[in-house]
């Protein structure tokens, strides 16, 4: 009866163990050096995997009652479990996973008479990585065959470190007055993701399709690039985001300059961040307040100026034209004047651009405004840049009555960043709640005590809303880190 026990447990074990691997590997985009060097929370690690596995292991080496080590697991991975607000999603790639793991399982506790957990699990990883690669092969000839079957397809590249699926959302809406225009969906910009997209979901007539390209390494905008051959390429602002997995910002710049490695590229619009110097097809564009800053860097040939932001619109004037449309914060001045570039040169004019500016909407949880119970709600929880964060701490001045802003600060970058943001959330809010460990040290030592509330879980924040809030208040949401960070 112990025997049977144990089995199950051993069972249970190994799936459980497995639960929490490929959970890990699917958030770090199934990058175990990113699973393994990059975590945030990597005492995880030790909680729910090490120390188990050498409690179960040790317990079994010296008595029959291993399946009491796999019960309190349990029972702590699931408390684990609860708390996640991205819980794994069963996807083809995650079953093949835990097929082939517990195949091998199978096969080493039959024939050796072992009950291993770390060997099936490793070897289930390895084989994964070995299929999902011929699968990729796969899916990649179909796609370039699709995408070369398109005569006339005209291809937009968007990429930036702030604000790229922003100006693929606003070039996709502007372009629709002229053209039958698909973007990428969502966040979807890496080559995986763009290769699904255009095998399940690019229609065979349409004319213009914008593509967002994301990267956290060198070579990742490449291989996109590369891939789709964009005609039109936008680098919108660059940024320090991601450092710590580029190190340099000359090295951030470098990645997202490898869009313009096109066979057929036509024009290119280059933000002043990248620091580049424009060429016959490549332009550059930014704000005139900005040119004091750069050295040696011409002048951009497109200028953003006499920005206005509002907690109803943002206007602009670029090249002599006044544009206004219902988006929020200074910063997408600069996103939409890359998408009015683009869609003056693909033929619209001026009144087709001010008509789809006017029916322009937020991208949502990017400063994306909400009324409800009274309060006004400024939902900007996917914008986790330091330029972007400032914006929405400027224009939450512009409200008359009481500020709150939720925030974890920001992720992947320098401390000296959440130091900037600390300081300005504590000039410009009256409570400024952090949610997570991530950051609260920080802003612990620059935000007053009087003002700071600490939210340890989002299952918090709900009762948190009651007690810290009022009607007539603007809450700002300012990011939204996943519990896993």
């Amino acid at each position: 009866m112990l025997a049977i026990l144990n089995a199950i447990a051993y069972a249970l074990f190994i799936l459980a163990m497995g639960y929490y691997f490929i959970t890990n590997l699917q958030w770090y985009s199934y990058k175990l050096n990113r699973v393994l060097f990059h975590h945030t929370k990597t005492w995880w690690h030790f909680a729910y995997f090490l120390v188990p596995f050498a409690l179960y292991m040790l317990v079994n080496r010296v008595s029959d009652y291993g399946f009491v080590v796999v019960i309190a697991y349990l029972g702590a991975l699931y408390q684990w479990y609860k708390g996640l607000d991205k819980p794994l999603v069963f996807t083809g790639r995650v079953k093949r996973f835990f097929a082939a793991m517990l195949l091998f399982a199978i096969f080493i506790a039959v024939v050796f008479k072992h009950f291993a957990v770390v060997i099936p699990l490793f070897l289930a990883y390895f084989i994964s990585v070995f299929i999902e690669k011929m699968l990729f092969n796969g899916f990649k000839v179909k796609a370039e065959k699709k995408i070369a079957s398109m005569d006339g397809l005209k291809v937009v590249g968007i990429t930036a470190s702030y604000g790229k699926t922003s100006i693929k959302n606003y070039v996709e809406h502007l372009l629709k007055a002229k053209y039958k225009t698909y973007a990428t969906p969502r966040s979807v910009n890496t080559l995986g993701g763009v290769m699904i997209d255009i095998n399940n979901d690019l229609l065979d007539d349409t004319e213009v399709y914008v593509v967002e390209m994301g990267a956290r390494g060198e070579g990742d905008i490449a291989e996109i690039s590369t891939f789709v051959n964009p005609h039109y390429v936008v680098v919108g602002k660059i940024g320090p985001a991601h450092i710590e997995y580029f190190r340099t910002m000359e090295n951030i710049r470098n990645t997202k300059m490898e869009i313009l490695k096109t066979d057929r590229l036509k024009t290119a619009w280059i933000h002043e961040s990248a620091m580049v110097k424009p060429e016959a097809n490549v332009h550059t564009f930014g704000e005139k307040s900005n040119l004091d800053i750069r050295a040696n860097v011409p002048a951009p040939k497109y200028i953003i100026e006499d920005v206005e932001a509002t907690l109803e619109s943002t206007s602009f004037t670029l090249n002599g034209v006044r544009y206004s449309a219902s988006i929020l914060g200074a910063f997408n001045a600069m996103n939409l004047a890359a998408a009015v570039l683009v869609a003056k040169e693909l033929g619209l004019s001026d009144e087709q651009i001010q008509k789809q500016l006017s029916t322009l909407q937020p991208v949502e949880h990017r400063l994306q405004r909400i009324d409800a119970g009274g309060k006004v709600i400024l939902d900007d929880s996917f914008n986790g840049n330091i330029d972007g964060m400032m914006a929405s701490f400027d224009l939450a001045t512009t409200y008359e009555g009481r500020k709150v802003v939720v925030t974890p600060g920001l992720v992947e970058v320098d401390d000296d960043l959440n130091v900037q943001v600390a300081q300005r959330a504590n000039e410009v809010f009256d409570v400024v709640v952090v949610t997570g460990d991530l950051n609260y040290a920080i802003f612990r030592q620059y935000v007053d005590a009087a003002k700071l509330v600490k939210l340890a879980t989002k299952g918090e924040m709900e009762s948190m809303l009651v007690e810290q809030t009022q009607v007539g208040d603007l809450i700002l949401f300012a990011n939204d880190a996943p519990s896993f960070v």
